[in-house]
């Protein structure tokens, strides 16, 4: 069974155990904003994942995680906690795909599943550096580093 297809039989199992994870890791924003609304989002990036292997474009994932990481700096989210989502993902894929992948597909899948979801949290975090160095944030601020120890 081709990649795609796997991905597609396996996509309940895969967002049951990245919305289980996200609910473990007790992320004040994702918690805030439901488990419905949650599922919504990881269903959503795991579509674009899905549509990114298939199409052999990572465009889709990167205006995705422009947007996003637009709206959570917006909603006061750390880029941690958009970070670990994107992680809960691709642990999800690999926990549930990597038993059902033959072993002569593996590299191919790696791969592809490793510069989809890389691009994205790549893309994710150049955006978020950009939108934190318009803005004050107290987390970037490392002005104590450069203080010394007052000697």
């Amino acid at each position: 069974m081709e990649l795609v297809n796997l991905m597609i039989a396996t996509q309940s199992e895969v967002l049951q155990e990245a919305s289980g994870a996200l609910q473990r890791f007790r992320l004040a924003h994702y918690e805030a904003a439901g488990s419905e609304e949650t599922d919504r989002h990881l269903k959503d990036l795991y579509r674009l994942v899905l549509e990114c292997i298939t199409e052999r474009d990572l465009g889709g994932i990167c205006r995705y995680a422009e947007t996003v990481a637009h709206e959570r700096f917006e909603f006061g989210f750390g880029i941690g906690e958009v970070q670990t989502a994107f992680n809960a993902l691709e642990e999800a894929i690999w926990q549930v795909l990597l038993p059902k992948i033959p072993s002569q597909d593996l590299a191919e899948a790696a791969g592809l599943i490793g510069t989809v979801l890389g691009a994205g949290k790549d893309s994710l975090a150049r955006t978020w550096v950009t939108l934190a160095s318009n803005h004050h944030v107290p987390s970037l601020n490392l002005s104590a580093i450069f203080e010394g120890t007052g000697s």
